[in-house]
């Protein structure tokens, strides 16, 4: 099942796409497709034909999820990201955390800081939460609350991360620095999460190709692992690390600037397309 969120920043309404390509209004049954909608949902109970259908065309798409409780980061993921940024292959994730605020729509505009030298792209796998998760003990109790999947692309300034006193959150948390989406697919839909292919490109550029089953510590061993530390809550997103492929790997190659168009694909997930500008 996948779901988005369509409509003017702020005002989007609900939507779900049918098997048959249809699109059907969520609003009779949940205003949002927010936390306490993802903890009740089970795609196989929702009756799709008795939700009115709707017209996407011309609509923006906002983030699939709204008002989510926290956005988790987890760096160096992939062996090859890890290498190409210097750093040791982690023993275990490493955590930070993403204002919600940052938070925009796959095909919205995203704006490179004041003072910016060092704006970067990192596509990635997302995680929604649809269940409460404390202390969990197996990957597949993980696996058990996760309410679906989505593509990301976890913008950072690295001069902000690593120049500017070592704290990693000041590099992730300028305004606009997580497009989400364009959909939420329910994860079985979805299937393997480490079997999706990854990509991104910048100005048409093919800069990012990975694939999820390369990541260190896979999706539902690092939910797990995350519950450790904090409890997770419906509606939260967990970013899951990149590939290689991003600039700051790439010797010579300018950083991002207000005009640069970024594309991304997660297989089964969808495509963004968003043109930079300048805060």
């Amino acid at each position: 099942m996948k779901l988005l969120r369509v409509g003017p920043a702020g005002a989007e309404r609900p939507v779900v796409l049918a098997p048959d390509g249809t699109a059907r209004d969520l609003r009779p049954l949940t205003p949002d497709l927010d936390g306490a909608f993802l903890a009740a949902l089970d795609p196989a109970a929702l009756d799709l034909a008795a939700l009115p259908v709707t017209d996407l065309a011309g609509e923006r798409v906002g983030p699939p999820v709204a008002r989510p409780g926290k956005i988790v980061g987890i760096g160096l993921n992939y062996r090859d990201h890890a290498a190409e940024a210097g750093a040791a292959i982690p023993a275990e994730p490493v955590v930070f955390l993403k204002p919600t605020n940052t938070l925009v729509g796959p095909n919205d505009q995203v704006l490179v800081p004041r003072g910016s030298e060092k704006t970067d792209y990192e596509v990635e796998l997302a995680v929604v939460i649809g269940r409460t998760g404390r202390y969990l003990e197996t990957p597949a109790d993980a696996a058990a609350i996760i309410a679906g999947y989505a593509a990301v692309n976890d913008v950072t300034e690295r001069a902000f991360q690593f120049d500017r006193g070592g704290q990693w959150d000041k590099g992730k948390s300028a305004e606009t620095f997580t497009p989400l989406g364009p959909w939420l697919v329910t994860p079985d839909e979805l299937g393997d999460p480490q079997a999706l292919d990854l990509r991104l490109w910048v100005n048409g550029e093919l800069r990012q190709d990975g694939s999820t089953a390369a990541m260190i510590f896979p999706v539902h061993e690092t939910v797990r692992y995350l519950t450790h530390f904090m409890r997770l809550d419906p509606g939260d997103i967990v970013i899951t690390g990149t590939p290689a492929g991003v600039t700051l790997g790439r010797p010579g190659t300018p950083f991002l600037r207000a005009g640069d168009k970024v594309a991304l694909e997660v297989t089964r997930l969808g495509r963004q397309e968003t043109t930079l500008g300048q805060a």
